[in-house]
């Protein structure tokens, strides 16, 4: 494996873990100090928003495991990584235009670099 191609995994775990940090904030610390301080959230609206949070966050559970699922398949889980880090692209640029412009650079950014790292590692040609 190509110094390029190694660098594109270790972003792709990177993004995996930062999507079970966010589950863990979404699920479990909504409601909490830091899952208030997090998002920026009084105790009220995120009471009053938990069911969501948490089925948000399950979402972004889903995305960790489909990356973690790429990494763990090696070679042959190229498809799911590009797959799986066009997911978290695509729903970076939705949350920034829609909720908080930091989401831009907490996941969107990362998935670009990582599908970027893999491009220039050679993975998309035959």
């Amino acid at each position: 494996m190509n110094v390029t191609l190694l660098l594109a995994n270790v972003v792709t775990g990177l993004v995996a873990l930062i999507h079970v940090y966010i589950l863990v904030l979404e699920m479990f610390l909504w409601t909490k100090p830091a899952g208030r301080k997090a998002f920026g959230l009084t105790p009220d609206f995120a009471q009053a928003t938990r069911v969501l949070a948490a089925n948000q966050g399950l979402y972004n559970g889903f995305l960790a495991g489909g990356l973690i699922w790429g990494l763990l398949l090696g070679g042959a889980g190229l498809p799911v990584k590009l797959f799986f880090l066009a997911c978290v692209l695509v729903a970076g640029l939705f949350g920034a235009a829609t909720a908080s412009r930091k989401i831009l650079y907490v996941q969107a950014l990362p998935a670009l670099i990582g599908l970027v790292l893999f491009g220039l590692g050679g993975a998309f040609t035959a």
